[in-house]
């Protein structure tokens, strides 16, 4: 059973979606690829996966840096998807990482001489658990904040909240997730 409960930040309100013991899920209402579960969540505001994931909101937004690993997460996604997610989980905060690096690590983890920074973006774009899975700390090879699930205006208030200097990337005006 899928449990839920609703997050109202600063970039909007959150669905934050938990199965047993775990956190599957952190939507941004009307986000690209919204909840896509088998079945309904039930309303539980007292789950102790969700009021832990609310915690670790709270801090988060209101300036500190928690670790991720405070929170036990189980994204489902494919094998390629959940790999892409762990590398975004080692970015740091206030600092961005881009597809083609990202693709770059994988290639190397699997012995190959390149990957594919086109299936990492569908990979980054399909992350079920928004914010506190960073794929917000991702961007284009040439600088370009390219699109977000959420929206761009989410992304780069999410980089701004962390420290990021934001003017210096490219703001696209045309493409996927905008």
């Amino acid at each position: 059973m899928y449990c839920c409960t609703k997050y109202n930040s600063p970039i909007g309100p959150l669905l934050l979606v938990s199965e047993d013991d775990k956190l599957i899920g952190l939507w941004m209402y009307n986000q690209k690829y919204f909840c896509p579960l088998k079945e309904q969540p039930v309303e539980d505001n007292d789950n102790p996966v969700l009021k832990k994931a609310v915690n670790w909101l709270d801090r988060y937004f209101g300036g500190e840096k928690p670790d991720i690993t405070e929170l036990p997460l189980s994204p489902m996604g494919s094998d390629f998807r959940k790999e892409v997610w762990d590398i975004l989980c080692g970015i740091p905060y206030g600092e961005v990482m881009t597809y083609g690096q990202i693709a770059d690590i994988i290639a190397k983890n699997h012995g190959k001489e390149k990957m594919s920074a086109q299936a990492v973006g569908g990979a980054v774009g399909h992350n079920p658990i928004s914010v506190i899975i960073p794929c917000h700390r991702v961007v284009g090879t040439n600088g370009s904040l390219t699109g977000y699930a959420g929206g761009l205006n989410k992304k780069i208030a999410l980089l701004k909240h962390e420290g990021v200097d934001t003017d210096k990337f490219i703001v696209p005006t045309k493409g996927t997730a905008l």
